[in-house]
Formats: C-alpha cells, structure tokens, sequence
C-alpha cells in the first residue's frame, strides 16, 4: 500500500474546511519535536512530503496527506510545547480535540513518543482523550538509534504496561527508527491492514 504515491492534499485550520469522509484516516499525534514529519516521510518514502523544522510546534494546523484514494494520513499539530502565542496553541488543541471527537472514518491515532524521553504527562492526557472519544490509538516511539538496545527492550516494556489498561489503547507498541529504518516496515503493515476493514 505504501508504494502508492502520496500527496499533500490540505491544511486544515477550522472543522468546517476538513474533507468529506472518504478513505480510512490514520492520525499521527506527538508532542513536538518527537519526529512526526520524519516518520510520515519515512512511511511514505518519500523525503520531502511532510516538512520537518527544527523549531518546535511549527504544525500549526491539521495536514492531509493522500495515498491514491486507498488511505488518508492525517498530521495533527505537536502538542506539549510551541513558541506560539497561548491564544494560538489553546486554538490548535480545540480543532485536534474536535477532530478526534468526530471523524467517523479515523482508524487509529499513532501516538508518537520520543524513546530518549518515555511517556510524558502530556502523553497521558492526550491518551486520556482518546480513551474518552473512544478512538483506538498505537503508541509509536521514534529515534530507537539514539538509546541502547537494552535500554529500549525495557521502555518497550514499561511502556506497554502503562497502556495495559487503556481502554482504547492498542496492545503492541512499535519501535521505529526514521534514520535506520527500523519499525517502518511492521508499522505499515499495521496501517494497511486498517485501510483494509
């Protein structure tokens, strides 16, 4: 599925410019700077479809990126950090919250979480809400090359215990790599088997 060419289809800054429902979506969620651009490009294959920055919070509003009609992903805006003004980042947080609430066809959210850095609060209350809007959710830690194999295997760990009891938390936590490649093929194949219900 992920041969297919991907394009950049809109931002979005309010619910009312979002796209009709169409393909199945999968959300990319993470606090900023956690690698979400990377990953997307990663995913895709195709290096410059999503911008990565390297100031943190840039994403300041919900990107669509379309692969041929078959599925849909969707870049929501960092959460946890932005050099913004707070009347912007309060703005960003309704539209992602509104949007999780009600899109019928999201799939899943991939919850990115930067592996030097494990869960963080805001990891938490993002995985609150979508426990409370019932959205399934995948935690997906990125930049496994910058820690120790065995100190991964025991974030892997740690972190599945955490969700254990998530209600709308996906079982299997992913460890990717954008740099090495690593993970990239398992999480496709997650993502294509949701384009397939």
């Amino acid at each position: 599925m992920f041969a297919r060419r991907a394009e950049f289809m809109l931002g979005v800054v309010s619910l009312e410019t979002l796209p009709d429902e169409g393909p199945a979506e999968v959300a990319f969620a993470g606090r900023s700077n956690v690698g979400k651009s990377t990953l997307l490009n990663a995913l895709t294959g195709q290096n410059g479809l999503a911008r990565a920055s390297n100031t943190p919070g840039r994403t300041r509003e919900i990107n669509y990126f379309d692969l041929e009609s078959v599925i849909r992903l969707v870049d929501l805006p960092g959460y946890g950090y932005a050099k913004a003004p707070r009347k912007d980042v309060e703005q960003w947080t309704k539209l992602t919250r509104d949007f999780l609430r009600g899109r019928s066809v999201l799939r899943r959210v991939c919850v990115l979480v930067d592996s030097r850095h494990g869960l963080k609060q805001a990891d938490h209350e993002v995985m609150d809400l979508l426990d409370e809007a019932a959205v399934n959710y995948q935690i997906v830690l990125t930049k496994t090359d910058k820690v120790k194999p065995t100190a991964l295997e025991k974030l892997i760990e740690a972190t599945a215990q955490q969700i254990v009891k998530r209600p709308a938390a996906h079982p299997v936590v992913r460890a990717t790599s954008s740099e090495k490649g690593e993970g990239i093929a398992e999480l496709r194949a997650d993502l294509a088997a949701l384009a397939a219900l």
